[in-house]
């Protein structure tokens, strides 16, 4: 299941406009050439395409249209964090460090983290 999204993270990277992507050439390069406000404004029309797909998923049956867009939004969001030179091999451990515990708990220590990240700030 990794394999697609490591090829393609890869094949994103060399749409950076660092590592030789052109933007007049390529819709990922002239995201990354636009910036980041550029790159999250997509993955908010994304978010929000995919939701109303979902709800029309809902009420008609056909969950094509939200596959379609679920693509879309996990597309844009590989773009985003290779911005963030982050990789889906990050998220992948992430999620995995989060396995077995409840979500009520993730974000109590999410919450812990963060107050002591502000703390060490001051």
């Amino acid at each position: 299941m990794t394999d697609t999204l490591q090829r393609l993270a890869r094949l994103i990277e060399t749409r950076k406009p660092a590592h030789g992507g052109d933007p007049d050439k390529s819709y990922v390069s002239r995201l990354f050439a636009k910036g980041d406000d550029a790159i999250l404004k997509k993955i908010g029309e994304e978010a929000t395409e995919t939701v109303m797909a979902a709800k029309d998923a809902r009420s008609s049956g056909d969950n094509s249209k939200l596959l379609y867009e679920c693509a879309d939004l996990w597309f844009h969001s590989l773009i985003m964090l290779a911005h963030f030179d982050l990789t889906p091999q990050d998220v992948l451990d992430e999620l995995a460090r989060r396995e077995g515990m409840s979500g009520i708990e993730e974000k109590a220590n999410r919450k812990l983290d963060e107050r002591e990240h502000a703390e060490r700030k001051e």
